[in-house]
């Protein structure tokens, strides 16, 4: 599990200004397409000096996170908008903003 979260920082590091990735497609690049959820674990636990820029992972629909994360939605929110990414109705719009890792 260490590494598996190690591996997910490696990835979320790289996510360039202005686009977000997926809980989903994280598992999926680290070869583990069932475990968004823990990829969700990870981004809880992330280290915070490693100022990583959690707030651009999102569910599959483009939703914020839930209220315990990231110091709410509003908060993630508040942070892409910061980015240029335009969020409409508490959902960003994928075919624009996803990154697909390369």
């Amino acid at each position: 599990m260490k590494d598996f979260f190690k591996n997910v920082y490696e990835i979320v590091e790289k996510i360039p200004t202005g686009r977000v990735m997926t809980y989903g497609q994280i598992a999926t690049i680290l070869g583990q397409p069932r475990n968004a959820r823990v990829v969700g674990w990870a981004m809880r636990a992330a280290p915070e000096n490693r100022n990583l820029p959690c707030h651009r992972v999102v569910n599959i629909r483009g939703e914020m996170s839930p209220k315990n994360v990231f110091g709410g939605a509003e908060v993630q929110q508040a942070l892409l908008e910061s980015e240029g990414i335009f969020i409409e109705d508490g959902c960003i719009d994928l075919s624009k903003y996803l990154w697909n890792g390369n």
